[in-house]
């Protein structure tokens, strides 16, 4: 009796990881396809960094910083636009455990640097954008590194420790150089694995 009850916990606890990874690999199927959203907003962002640290660097009249104003919103809400078309979409098919465990640690992000605004604007009353930055970019290297370890991609948990990294040496330098650091991090830890991940989405 014993030994039929052993044999019934051994199968049990043997299927049930053989469950969880059957899950890993079909959100990490899901996120070779989902690699797209990667792409965008690491351009997106890499591209926004990167713009306006070019327009900072050199003269610039009135004109050019609202282009460059122009050119930032429009990027965001195209983006947003993507992503939440894109996102609703693929919401509507059967979705894992795993893939809504993902989406809310991204979206904790999202808040988690909203009430750091806040909190930052009640506690010294301005935002300081030399402190603000470095911040975020640690969140954002949080949520990659958590999403990498989740799905067991060393690639994205690589590109987030270089986030994090970058996030500490950007906090020794001035809000203009934070933006060129800030570019390089979202190039390495979104635009890169994006596009491997993407490439590799029918393999």
């Amino acid at each position: 009796m014993k030994t039929n009850q052993i044999k019934s916990d051994s199968f049990d606890e043997n299927q049930s990881l053989q469950v969880i990874k059957e899950m890993i690999k079909v959100s990490q199927k899901k996120l070779k396809n989902d690699g797209i959203l990667f792409i965008l907003w690491g351009w997106i962002s890499f591209l926004t960094y990167l713009l306006e640290f070019v327009v900072q660097s050199v003269p610039h009249t009135y004109q050019m910083s609202l282009i460059k104003g122009y050119a930032t919103i429009v990027l965001a809400v195209f983006g947003l636009g993507f992503s939440i078309t894109y996102i609703y979409r693929k919401s509507r098919k059967a979705s894992t455990y795993i893939g809504i465990s993902l989406r809310y640690v991204w979206l904790s992000m999202f808040a988690g640097m909203v009430l750091i605004n806040l909190i930052q604007g009640n506690v010294l009353h301005k935002i300081t954008f030399e402190l603000q930055l470095p911040i975020f970019m640690v969140l954002v290297s949080f949520a990659l590194v958590v999403t990498g370890g989740i799905l067991r991609y060393k690639m994205i948990i690589a590109g987030g420790i270089i986030f994090g990294l970058l996030a500490y040496i950007a906090s020794f330098f001035s809000l203009h150089q934070q933006l060129l650091i800030e570019a390089i991090a979202w190039g390495i830890g979104f635009i890169i694995p994006g596009h491997i991940l993407y490439s590799k989405r029918n393999s």
